[in-house]
Formats: C-alpha cells, structure tokens, sequence
C-alpha cells in the first residue's frame, strides 16, 4: 500500500467523527462570464493525499487558488478544519495553516533563498523562526547550502524545492501542489516525489494537481479527475492502477 492510500484509510476508518482538513462543497467560480468551477464537491481527509486530474482548462488550479483565496465562489462553501473560509482573506487563511505552492513556482528570484524563506515565515514569531528554518533545511538540505544564492539562480527543481519550503515555513496542516514536477529532469521529478511522501510521513494533507499519471498514481490515497470545472469521476488509487479505462476516456494516456 503507497502512503497515500494509508492516509486516506486511516481517517476513514475513524468514522464521521473526524472532521476533515478540507471540505469543498457545490463550488462555482467564475472568471467574468467564463465558469471556471461548477457544482465541485470533494475532501481532503487528515494526513491524507488526494490528487486533481485533468486536461489543461479543468479548473484544477482554480479550485487550488478558490481554496486560498485567491478567487472567490460565486456560490458553494468552503471548510477548513470545519470552519467556513468561503470569504476570508487569503492572508489568514495561509496563517491558519493551509499553504499554496503555484504553479511556476513564484519564488522572488531577486532574493536569497534564505530571504525567500524567511517571506513564507513572516508571521512566524522570532523565537520559532529558527527552529522553521531548521525544520526546512532538514527537509531540503540543498537549500540550506543555497542559502545566500539569488533563487532565481537555483536550478528549475531547486526553485521548486524552495518554493514548497517557503509554503513549509508555517507549518501547514494542508499543502495545495499546482504541478510540481512540470518540466523537471526524470531525476528531479524523483526527488519531487520522494519530497511528498516525506510531508505525507510528518502528518501534513496534501490536495495535488499534477499531469505526471504514474506519480499521481503511487502518491495519492484518492483521485479526483475533473473535466470542464466539475469532478467527472471519484476513486481510489488502487481502483484506477487495476483498472485505468477511466483514465484513458478522459486524458487519453
């Protein structure tokens, strides 16, 4: 059984009395006219790893950026903890504990990574900013290496290495992936991967976006794969490895 798939059996098991970390329920989004999201519907259980699938114009990383903040449904709920964030602020929603790694990654190429580090943990009180950074730098030792490196210097998989340790800084309970291993060397995308089990081992969730199908497939509990802004079809990881004719209907792979 992968990591994923153990997460996921693991609050299940426990019954509806454990609240989940994140609660998507009959969200629409809207870009102007344009509906990005409608009628979506999913969870993200504790500890557990759930993946977004999908062709490019889904809305998989609309539903990322609708859970952060950044865009606001026009109809539909959502819960964090159990607690309504439909409408608060970005900036107290990552406070609370939710991190967002963008696709593209966003790092601040001007800064040193360990300026860059150091954004991601600004609400984060002297006393404990060292015991983060080691934490990270335990995670990402290359990092600690890179520390007064300009970021955009670091090669594409160091910048997303930072980019994910940036989003680490608070102690996240859930962390939003947007394609982390695009256009990554095999052996980047390796260590990528060996990354998310590692956050997965700490006990942190993770909501994943990612085209990489076999990676998809070893890392998440559960799989959700979406098609014109709504989740066309729900299974475990298991379910589509012994049968992946859902798969090929709708990304053709």
């Amino acid at each position: 059984m992968v990591n994923g798939e153990a997460g996921y059996n693991s609050w299940r098991q426990r019954g509806r009395r454990v609240t989940p970390v994140l609660e998507i329920d009959d969200v629409a989004v809207y870009y102007g006219k344009r509906r990005a999201l409608e009628a979506l519907t999913l969870t993200v259980g504790p500890g557990e790893i759930v993946t977004l699938l999908g062709a490019n114009g889904a809305g998989k990383s609309t539903t990322l950026r609708a859970v952060s903040g950044l865009v606001r449904p026009a109809r539909g709920r959502i819960r964090y903890e159990g607690r309504d964030i439909t409408q608060v602020p970005a900036d107290a929603i990552v406070a609370a504990g939710v991190g967002h790694v963008p696709e593209g990654r966003e790092i601040f190429p001007e800064f040193t990574v360990l300026e860059n580090l150091l954004v991601g943990g600004h609400t984060v009180g002297r006393s404990q900013l060292g015991e983060r950074l080691e934490a990270v730098f335990r995670l990402f030792p290359v990092l600690r290496d890179r520390r007064p490196q300009p970021a955009g210097t670091l090669s594409g998989g160091e910048q997303q290495m930072l980019a994910i340790a940036r989003a680490m800084m608070l102690e996240p309970k859930i962390i939003l992936l947007d394609e982390p291993t695009e256009g990554l060397m095999p052996r980047m995308v390796a260590q990528i991967q060996e990354i998310v089990h590692a956050l997965h081992r700490d006990g942190v969730a993770i909501l994943l976006v990612e085209q990489n199908v076999p990676l998809t497939l070893d890392a998440a509990g559960r799989v959700y794969i979406m098609e014109k802004g709504a989740v066309r079809h729900h299974a475990s990881s298991a379910e589509l490895r012994a049968d992946q004719r859902v798969i090929h209907e709708y990304l053709g792979v």
